[in-house]
Order: C-alpha cells, then sequence, then structure tokens
C-alpha cells in the first residue's frame, strides 16, 4: 500500500501561486464534483489568508491520481511563518519548488528551499506563470540551478525535473515546445520523482507529531506521518513528550484526508498522513508510539526568535468599550492556546501581572497573532518591535538580515540614503531597464519602520523580501523614525474646525466627531519633536459677523493604518491599542506632566 503514497509539500516564495496550483491540483485529479461550488484559493480557509493572499497555516489536502494517493501540504510562503515549514516538512518525502517566470527565485524561497535540502528531500521545480508577459522562464530556470548551487544541494537535488505551465490556467508540461491544456506532466513527475515513504510497516508504531487541530466534537487531533507500524481505531498508544515524559491514551477517532476535508478511517499504516483524536495532551513534537516498544522520534530544530513585543492590558479610557476579553488572565490563556500550535512563538511572564513578553521571527507573525485576537474579541496593548540581543563570548551581538530590493531607478538614491542611516551594507546592485535590484545586509532593528518608508517613497512599486542571516556586533545607533507625533492634550470628541488646523502641521490620523483623550496620537507630526494639541477645540460663536473671516473647511483623508503599518510606526515610548472595532495610537505615559518629568530623568541620566 504504501508504494502507492507520495506525500509532497508545495513552497514558494509569497505570491508565488501556491494555493492557486492546489486548487488545479484537486480539480484535475476530480476530486469536486461537477456541480460542486469551490471558492476560489479553497485551501486558505483563514479570514486573514483571503484578506493578505498570503498563506499564514500549513493544511493538508489529499487527491487520488490512478492508483496513487498524493498527499499535498500547502506551506507559508513567508520567512516569519517559518516555524510552519519546518515542521512540515518532516511530513513529507519530497517538495515542489513554485517559482515566478517574471520575478525568479526570492528570499523566501531561498529560505524554505534550504530547509528543504537539509533533509535531503527530492526536489520538484515548476516555472509557473510562463503566461504573463514579462515572464522569462529560461531565466528563471538558470536562477534556480544557481540557488540550489549555492545551497549546496546534493546531486540528485541538483538534477530536479523542471517543469513549465500556468497555475491559474490549469496546465503543465515538461518542456517550453510542448503543448498541455492540464496537470497531466505534472502528476507523472510527483509519482515518478518523490519516493513512496520510507517506512516500516513491520516495526512498532511510531509517528511524529507535526501539526495539530481542534474538533469541537472529539477534542484536540494530532496531525503527523506514520513512520513505522499501524494503529487501529481504539488502540492504547504512549504519548512521548520532549521532557522525556510520557502519557498514555487510546485512539477514539481516526481519519486520514481526502481533498480539503477529512474521512473517518478504523486503521492505518506506515506512510500515511493522519489525523489522530484522544490525546488531550500530546504536542508539537512528541511522538505517538508503542506503549511497550516505543522510542522518542528526533524532531528538527526551529530557528529561534529574533523579535520580541509586548502585549499588555489596555488601561486606557476607553478601555472595554469594544472587547469581550480584557483582562490579563483572559490574555495569557490566548497566548498559552497560540504557543502550543504555533512553535516558532514564545511568550514569558513579566515583572508586571498585566504584561507578557511575546517573541517571534519577525512582525507579521506578531501582527497575524494579534489581528486574530482583536477579531475574536479581545482589546489590548501592543509595544514597538524589539529585537532580541545576545551575548557571545562577553560582546552584545544583534540580529542580521539578508535584504533584497527590486525598485525604480528614480527612487534610489533615497532609498540608498535610507538604507545607509539604518546602517545596512549593500552587496550587489544591479539596473534592469527602469528597476533596480538590491541586494543588501541589515540589522533586524534597521528593517523595522523601513518596509512602510519603501512603499510611500516608491509609490507602492517596490518589492521588498528579508531572511535572517547571523548574529553578529553591534551596528551602532539607528533612528528609524524622524518625525515626531500631534498628541492630544483634551478628551472628547474631534472637530473639523480644529483639524483644519492641525492638518497644516502633519498628517493626521483622525477625523471629525472620533473620540479621543490625553496622551492619544491624532497625526503625525512633519517635525521631529512631539506636538501637544487640541482637537476638540471649537470655534468662538459671536453675534458679529465679518467679511472674510468665515471659510469653509476642507479637510484631507485622514491616514488609516493597518495593524501591521501601526506596529512599524510607533516609537519606542509609543503603543497601539487593538481593539474588535478600533486602532489607536497612544503615548505609554497618557499623562503629559508626567512624560516630561520622565524625559528630564531620561536626559539627566548618565550615559
Amino acid at each position: 500500500m504504501t508504494k502507492q503514497i507520495r506525500n509532497i509539500g508545495i513552497i514558494a516564495h509569497v505570491d508565488h501561486g501556491k494555493t492557486t496550483l492546489v486548487d488545479k491540483l484537486l480539480q484535475d485529479a476530480g476530486t469536486f464534483r461537477d456541480n460542486e461550488v469551490v471558492a476560489e484559493r479553497a485551501m486558505d480557509s483563514m479570514d486573514l489568508e483571503r484578506e493578505k493572499g498570503i498563506t499564514i497555516k500549513s493544511k493538508n489536502a489529499s487527491v487520488q491520481w490512478r492508483d496513487t494517493t498524493i498527499n499535498i501540504v500547502d506551506t507559508p510562503g513567508h520567512a516569519d511563518f517559518g516555524g510552519e515549514v519546518e515542521r512540515i516538512l518532516k511530513m513529507v518525502d519530497g517538495v515542489m519548488l513554485l517559482v515566478d517566470a517574471a520575478e525568479g527565485p526570492q528570499a523566501q524561497t531561498r529560505f524554505v528551499l534550504k530547509k528543504a535540502i537539509e533533509q535531503d528531500l527530492a526536489i520538484i521545480v515548476m516555472i509557473n506563470k510562463i503566461d504573463r508577459d514579462t515572464a522569462d522562464p529560461d531565466r528563471a530556470h538558470d536562477q534556480v540551478l544557481d540557488l540550489l548551487l549555492e545551497l549546496d544541494a546534493s546531486e540528485h537535488q541538483f538534477n530536479a525535473p523542471f517543469l513549465y505551465g500556468s497555475a491559474k490556467d490549469g496546465y503543465a508540461m515538461r518542456n517550453l515546445a510542448e503543448k498541455s491544456d492540464n496537470m497531466e506532466a505534472l502528476f507523472e513527475t510527483i509519482v515518478e520523482h518523490v519516493p513512496a515513504p520510507n517506512v516500516q510497516a513491520d516495526a512498532p508504531f511510531h509517528m511524529l507529531v507535526s501539526n495539530l487541530d481542534w474538533d469541537d466534537f472529539v477534542g484536540r487531533i494530532a496531525i503527523g506521518k506514520i513512520t513505522s507500524g499501524r494503529v487501529r481505531v481504539g488502540d492504547n498508544l504512549a504519548c512521548l513528550h520532549g521532557d522525556d515524559s510520557r502519557g498514555k491514551a487510546k485512539v477514539s477517532k481516526m481519519y486520514t484526508f481526502s481533498g480539503l476535508g477529512t474521512l473517518h478511517y478504523e486503521e492505518a499504516e506506515a506512510g500515511d498522513i493522519v489525523n489522530i483524536a484522544g490525546f488531550e495532551f500530546a504536542q508539537i513534537g512528541d511522538t505517538l508510539a508503542d506503549p511497550d516498544k516505543g522510542e522518542a522520534l528526533p524532531f528538527m530544530e526551529i530557528d529561534p526568535p529574533t523579535l520580541q513585543m509586548q502585549f499588555c492590558v489596555n488601561d486606557g479610557p476607553l478601555s472595554g468599550r469594544d472587547g469581550k476579553f480584557v483582562t490579563a488572565r483572559q490574555i495569557r490563556d490566548r497566548l498559552t492556546r497560540e504557543i502550543r500550535t504555533n512553535v516558532s512563538l514564545e511568550v514569558e511572564d513579566t515583572s508586571s501581572g498585566n504584561v507578557f513578553t511575546v517573541k517571534a521571527r519577525g512582525e507579521l507573525q506578531i501582527a497575524v497573532v494579534a489581528e486574530t485576537m482583536r477579531r475574536e474579541g479581545f482589546e489590548l496593548l501592543l509595544s514597538r518591535p524589539e529585537v532580541i540581543y545576545r551575548d557571545y563570548e562577553g560582546t552584545t551581538q544583534e540580529p542580521f538580515e539578508d535584504l533584497w530590493l527590486e525598485l525604480p531607478s528614480d527612487a534610489l538614491g533615497d532609498v540608498l540614503q535610507n538604507l545607509a542611516s539604518r546602517k545596512a551594507q549593500i552587496g550587489h546592485m544591479e539596473h534592469i531597464g527602469n528597476m533596480v535590484k538590491l541586494e543588501a545586509t541589515i540589522p533586524t532593528r534597521g528593517l523595522i519602520g523601513f518596509e512602510n518608508y519603501l512603499i510611500n517613497r516608491s509609490s507602492g512599486e517596490a518589492v521588498m523580501s528579508h531572511m535572517f542571516k547571523a548574529y553578529d556586533t553591534l551596528a551602532g545607533d539607528i533612528r528609524t523614525r524622524s518625525t515626531g507625533a500631534l498628541v492630544s492634550m483634551e478628551a472628547g470628541k474631534s472637530t473639523g474646525y480644529a483639524l483644519d488646523t492641525l492638518q497644516e502641521r502633519g498628517k493626521l490620523f483622525i477625523g471629525p466627531q472620533e473620540e479621543v483623550y490625553p496622551g492619544m496620537i491624532v497625526g503625525e507630526n512633519a517635525r521631529s519633536d512631539d506636538l501637544p494639541c487640541n482637537p476638540t477645540r471649537t470655534k468662538q460663536l459671536t453675534n458679529v459677523r465679518a467679511s472674510g473671516t468665515d471659510k469653509s473647511i476642507q479637510l484631507e483623508p485622514p491616514t488609516r493604518m493597518s495593524l501591521e503599518k501601526a506596529i512599524e510606526f510607533i516609537a519606542p515610548d509609543e503603543f497601539v491599542e487593538v481593539t474588535p472595532n478600533n486602532l489607536r495610537l497612544r503615548k505609554k505615559i497618557l499623562d503629559a506632566s508626567q512624560r516630561r518629568r520622565m524625559a528630564k530623568s531620561s536626559a539627566a541620566r548618565p550615559v
């Protein structure tokens, strides 16, 4: 039976077409009925994934092609969610690398491919989107080979088969001279090139828990590939934890993937990817095994987090108006649930019971957690991201990242100047028509707020990607924000009359008739210092009217930031106030007099 199974992961950079390709594979394999209505990008089940157009959580699907069951894992394409990729690779025997024919391999392509090469997985390469006007599949082919050499791929990995096609239009072919209108060539290549699971059918049962799910009827579900033996519903198994402790439980339900859903199974054997219920205490990285002959399986090491932020109880004047979950206990319980399934995330208590430190790979990973909590009804405060330093042989080191940019030539000078202020070292520069490609090494803290600047300076035309490189010596002082804030001095509702005056000082974040409070940031000051203001001020009315004193008010539309942009924008002394219905920026210390005293004491403190 195991010879008829192929387990494959699909890896690619963000927006190179992974989820669209899975849609077409499911359709070509006859997974859906002829009259079945299937949503576009069916594997993107989270609201956030559909809104952002990226894969955040790894998901499984299965197709039956001729006599072979092909289990497919759709992995995230962003390096911030690399923890998902690292553990999912334990379930597959090969990967399909999807590369955009116009863009070629990007930063996240490099990251995920490196992990697959380290696991010695078989590789299939598909050059996607060859139907685009800007496509250059031959160039993309050569770039993939260069990348395989650079990442020290083995001989069989370097000789990976290449396919060409369009996931959107639903075709794949072995060379550019062919004509095709289906995915037949891709299915054949998967069966030919990806090996059957390397398993021991007659050995005692073992399965590494690579993912977790939840069902309201059966509780926690452990997901993984059976590496040896077989299992039946009702079997007693041991759950071997990473700390050498163990628990025992009975298999209450078992499912295997079928299309986008699951089917109930009574028995499964080595090579199958299964969902097993009955182990409420199972964690990612645990081993489910025979209670008498089981041994813990090795779990691949997860790269450590490089950024941290504080999640705090919302103590502002408007707290509790929107959210259902506002207490420290509720926030802590929710973060604890998150780290059970998100192994690359770390949560630590602080000296204050209302503040928790969350450590992750990047800002986006933490922002997704906060946005998910917000939609669940939580209220909280988020601090500015800070890098995680480490001591090495008596010196303090900070994380550095490889940065790749593609931007218009007319923005190059300003961007280079901004990168220099962020302590970036330019490694390579290439002019291609009206665009410039840059490669640089930059401190992780230098990237905070850079994406927002880059989008504004390039009018949205720039493409940016980055990946953790290594820890190295401190790069020196970096100032990532050159502007101040317009800080409200009063509580009440903003007026058009007051905002008309304030918009001359900078960008506004609020419109008329919005609730404000002292210490709330209502806009960005064009100068570097903070400016106290009164956005609730009204016009003084008299019974005398004079020509020229009355004028119509014309307000610029306020700048509305997403959660990620707000996190990047705030200064170290500021918070983002996150509620189900609102995003507000505020000072950590709301009282203006207390802020001035703190600033004076900080200035007087010896360096």
